[in-house]
């Protein structure tokens, strides 16, 4: 499939692809000519947090690709961060695997992403799902400044274990969970040490714009799926005519007892309806 290959130290299903002008890296499931589910993380988010789900629907009979955006996981850095770079990352990629016709799928920041792309290429994207995030414009959350503080805050030389990366995180992140999901970007150095799988500076210079709106008269008319967190405040009641303006065929589906990490909170509920959804025939 495609002209990605192994590097050594990685798994079978993992892939670097170098004929694009960013290097992406990427996992790979399912079978090649199979329907294709292209799936994009969220800030600070891997291609691993994403794993279990991309087996699930391979099994279902897709071919699954997931990407590390620019600037996270095992991908190329750039001081170019934005939306419209991820949009040609994403045009790049499925240029070079020769994927045609995916379902797009995105959380988060790669809501805005597969939103920003299917209204930009229609033609190239069979339908839409995009997980806990709206068309509009956010201002920028504490949250998102918080852990990119507590990142860039640590003394990476000086731990051993990722039980001291932990405890010392701790001191700035309170909540547990947050703390795991960062240090999933946290990897082990060929000689002692540790560092992080994301441009922090690239990516703290240029935070605003990751709440920016796509583009104002922009459409994709095709299927969608807007999938909202029921403990999340992402997508708001109000933020439904704005939806459908963009996306006249969206449907929006909200899962009770889920933050904005609906796909984690919740996997078997999220994986039926992801699974009803990508198998529904178009009309």
């Amino acid at each position: 499939m495609g002209l990605g290959w192994i590097l050594p130290g990685y798994g079978k299903n993992d892939h670097f692809l170098y004929l694009c002008p960013m290097q992406l890296f990427h996992r790979h499931f399912g079978k090649e000519g199979n329907p294709p589910l292209v799936i994009l993380h969220g800030l600070f988010g891997i291609s691993d947090n994403w794993v279990m789900f991309g087996k699930q629907m391979a099994a279902e009979g897709f071919e699954v690709f997931i990407p590390d955006q620019r600037n996270h996981g095992r991908s190329e850095w750039s001081d170019e961060f934005n939306y419209l770079a991820f949009t040609n990352d994403l045009y790049d990629f499925l240029d070079a695997e020769e994927i045609e016709n995916p379902v797009l799928l995105g959380h988060s920041m790669g809501g805005k992403v597969a939103m920003r792309f299917a209204v930009s290429y229609p033609d190239l994207v069979q339908k839409l799902i995009v997980v806990d995030i709206a068309p509009k414009p956010y201002e920028i959350k504490t949250q998102h400044l918080h852990m990119i503080k507590a990142m860039l805050a640590m003394d990476l030389t000086n731990i051993k274990s990722r039980t001291e990366a932990e405890e010392q995180l701790a001191k700035i992140i309170t909540d547990r969970r947050i703390r795991q999901f960062i240090l999933k970007n946290l990897y082990r150095k060929e000689k002692n040490g540790f560092g992080w799988r994301l441009y922090l500076e690239a990516i703290a210079d240029n935070l605003d714009k990751m709440f920016d709106a796509i583009p104002e008269e922009s459409r994709y008319s095709k299927l969608a799926l807007f999938v909202k967190g029921g403990l999340s405040d992402y997508i708001l009641p109000e933020d439904k005519g704005l939806i459908l303006r963009h996306f006249p065929q969206a449907k929006i589906v909200t899962i009770p007892n889920a933050s904005h990490w609906v796909h984690a909170d919740v996997p078997d509920d999220f994986f039926s309806l992801i699974k009803d959804f990508v198998t529904e025939e178009t009309p």
